[in-house]
């Protein structure tokens, strides 16, 4: 039977929609320059219409003072007294010369005699709606400012009553301006603008995709360098250029994938330790048990004798590798502030029951820092407990603390034959025993003591030379110091192992 066909991967919603951040960007910010140069048109558009009127209004109240100040003279040109309103309408008329777009016309008694004008602006049709609207105002009252929209034609105009005295006639003076036409001189103005707001439209979107493509470059790096890496590759990392926000995204990112790459290589390391170590005491209980003779007492006992004491191993061993696990998580430890010179005189205090050797202290720091002293007292432990293993009956070992600049160093130092060369590139790494016939355990004793210094921000390392004893210390910084009562002898003197000791036993 054929096998099950496999469906096809469902595209995500962003998946589907197939628009880049890098697009989205660039829309939305040509969108919100169209919309800033949309609005500040509207604006400019709304203040010129209002420029307009003001200018149109400030141009007929003009006509009207000219016309006041011409009735309050009472004479024409010659001298001639007004005594009939047609002359002194004539006379306004001949002194007024109209603006563009403006055109005077004068009603007397209903009528319209006289019309004047730059050029025809006004149709018949027009003229006889602006003389029907203004014969309507009364007379003796004030000008009257006022609109006419006439067949879609916007007119804004003034009518002045006017009369002579010793004349009956009734008169009214009209000056009367063509808005349309005022606003069709900014027609130019707006094209322009119109233009000019495109061709900013176009220089914001080339700018901005420049701008956008030059800064989103290390995005895309990241992209880019996240698709090639794999499970089985971590080692690629995103080139760093920069102080600003993305170069700072792009050390997290490198800084995250060297955690990445540190975890996945010491898993694997750990996996094929582990795979390793556990195989030798299973096949060891396997086959003791495969080759026992279940009818002989004697056979039995020994063989579960030899069992359990693989077992035991093998539960150490777990033990070990479940505190090296957890090494690598953030509440391994428990910092708070401890005397150091009291972890090491406890340290001596539990071990020197141990075995037959001359315990001592060589010096004392007097500084109380903030550290785990569990986990400050496993590792000294573990390091004493080495020290008894590389030691004989006799030996010198030693323990002792003292400040060193920003630092304060902790350490097991003992008389033995210190570490082959050969194996002191190696000592702190998983599962090394070391070529010396003593190298015996896990092998796991100094991954772990590296492990509670690493966690404690701090370092181990070893010093001394083969033939000549090891020392090895343990470095931690010194950050929250507090002065100690007793501050103990300086660095020279633990470097010089000096064979003063507060504590002697034999």
């Amino acid at each position: 039977m054929p096998g099950p066909r496999s469906r096809p991967r469902r595209p995500m919603r962003g998946e589907r929609r197939g628009v880049g951040v890098t697009t989205r960007i660039i829309v939305g910010v040509v969108v919100l320059t169209a919309l800033g140069l949309v609005f500040s048109a509207v604006v400019a558009g709304i203040v010129h219409q209002r420029v307009v009127h003001a200018r149109v209004d400030q141009a007929l109240s003009q006509e009207v003072a000219e016309l006041r100040t011409l009735a309050q003279e009472g004479r024409d040109a010659e001298g001639e007294r007004f005594a009939t309103l047609e002359h002194l309408l004539f006379e306004a008329l001949r002194r007024n010369v109209p603006d563009h777009h403006e055109d005077f016309l004068v009603l007397i008694d209903g009528q319209i005699p006289f019309v004047a004008s730059w050029e025809p602006r006004f149709t018949d049709r027009e003229v006889q709606a602006l003389a029907a609207s203004a014969s309507r105002i009364a007379p003796d009252t004030a000008p009257q400012l006022a609109d006419l929209d006439h067949e879609g034609r916007r007119i804004r105009y003034v009518a002045v009553p006017v009369r002579v005295a010793g004349d009956p006639s009734q008169g009214v003076f009209v000056a009367a301006v063509d808005l349309d036409a005022e606003y069709d001189e900014a027609t130019g103005m707006h094209r322009a603008y119109a233009v000019s707001a495109g061709l900013a439209l176009l220089v914001v979107g080339v700018v901005s995709t420049l701008l956008l493509w030059r800064q989103l470059r290390p995005l895309r790096r990241l992209a880019a360098t996240a698709e090639r890496i794999t499970e089985e590759d971590l080692s690629e990392r995103i080139p760093e250029q920069g102080a600003d926000d993305l170069a700072r995204l792009t050390r997290t990112v490198n800084g995250m994938l060297d955690r990445l790459d540190r975890a996945f290589r010491d898993q694997r390391a750990l996996l094929d330790d582990v795979g390793h170590e556990l195989r030798t005491p299973l096949t060891i209980v396997s086959g003791h048990l495969e080759m026992m003779d279940a009818t002989d007492p004697d056979d039995v006992a020994e063989t579960r004798v030899l069992c359990l004491d693989e077992l035991d191993r093998m539960s150490r061993l777990v033990d070990e590798l479940v505190l090296l696990a957890r090494s690598a998580r953030p509440d391994f430890v428990d910092l708070r502030p401890t005397d150091i010179d009291d972890v090491v005189t406890g340290v001596l205090d539990r071990v020197r029951p141990l075995a037959d050797r001359t315990w001592g202290i060589d010096a004392t720091s007097g500084a109380v820092i903030d550290v785990d002293p569990n986990r400050l007292t496993q590792a000294l432990l573990q390091l004493t407990s080495n020290a008894i293993r590389h030691t004989a009956e006799g030996d010198r070992i030693a323990l002792g603390a003292v400040r060193s600049g920003d630092e304060v160093e902790v350490w097991v130092r003992d008389t033995g034959p210190g570490v082959p060369p050969e194996d002191q590139d190696a000592i702190f790494e998983r599962f090394q025993r070391g070529s010396a016939p003593s190298g015996s355990g896990s092998g796991l004793g100094l991954s772990i003591v590296a492990a509670i210094a690493e966690a404690h921000g701090g370092r181990v390392d070893y010093r001394g030379m083969p033939g000549a004893g090891a020392t090895f210390v343990i470095s931690i910084p010194a950050q929250s110091t507090q002065a100690a009562p007793g501050v103990g002898p300086d660095r020279s003197e633990m470097s010089g192992h000096s064979d003063r000791t507060l504590e002697e036993s034999s």
